[in-house]
Formats: structure tokens, sequence, C-alpha cells
């Protein structure tokens, strides 16, 4: 039996068509509604001025410790990274206000990445 559902990826909707399979043995499983996260839209690198916070190795941001107007002194975390199945902590290159995030939780990044800017 062939089911029609609509799926909202990145605010484009999408309508797929799903056949249900059924066989001995198969038990269905209920998944959890997981909680819906907004992320707030990145600001571009090349809209901000100021010293930029680059991803020193490729790897996941698991956790921004910061937001857009923070103050932050030199050393402060502001990023987690797993890299290598390692977590790394991403300081802070000087004192000042974060101007910018240019990255969402959970994205990858790029060895030299712009992750922030601090003004």
């Amino acid at each position: 039996m062939m089911k029609k559902y609509r799926v909202k990826v990145n605010d484009k909707l999408f309508e797929v068509e799903v056949e249900e399979i059924s066989s001995p043995g198969v038990q269905a499983v209920k998944e959890e509604v997981k909680e819906e996260v907004k992320v707030e839209t990145p600001v571009a690198a090349g809209n901000v001025s100021g010293e930029q916070v680059k991803a020193p190795l490729p790897g996941t941001i698991t956790s921004i410790e910061v937001k857009v107007g923070d103050q932050v002194t030199e050393g402060d975390v502001l990023f987690i990274m797993e890299a290598m199945k390692m977590e790394n902590e991403i300081p802070s290159p000087v004192s000042g206000t974060v101007k910018a995030i240019h990255v969402a939780q959970n994205a990858s990044v790029d060895t030299g990445e712009v992750l922030a800017t601090i003004g």
C-alpha cells in the first residue's frame, strides 16, 4: 500500500510516496518525535570586520559556547569541535565582542574555515 507524505526540508516542501511493506516476523517500530530546533542563519564572513576565528582542523562543531554580542577575553572557549574522535576547545584569539558566528551547531567545517568574528 502506497502512502503519501509531505516533507519540509529547509523551508522547501516535498511530496513523497512510500510503500508500506509488511512481512511475518517484522514488527512495527514507533519513532520518537524529536523536538524541532531552530538555528539562526549564520552571518556571511565577508559582512563583518574584526579578528576571524578559524577552524584549526577539520571536524564538527558540537557546541557553540557564545552568542553574538557576548564580551570575550583572549583564551575564552568559543566552540567545542569534535575531530578525530576527540573534543577540542576553540579559544578566542583576542579580547573583544563577538560580532558574528558563521557556523551552526553540528556543522562540518574544514581547516581554515571562519567560525566567528571578534571585534
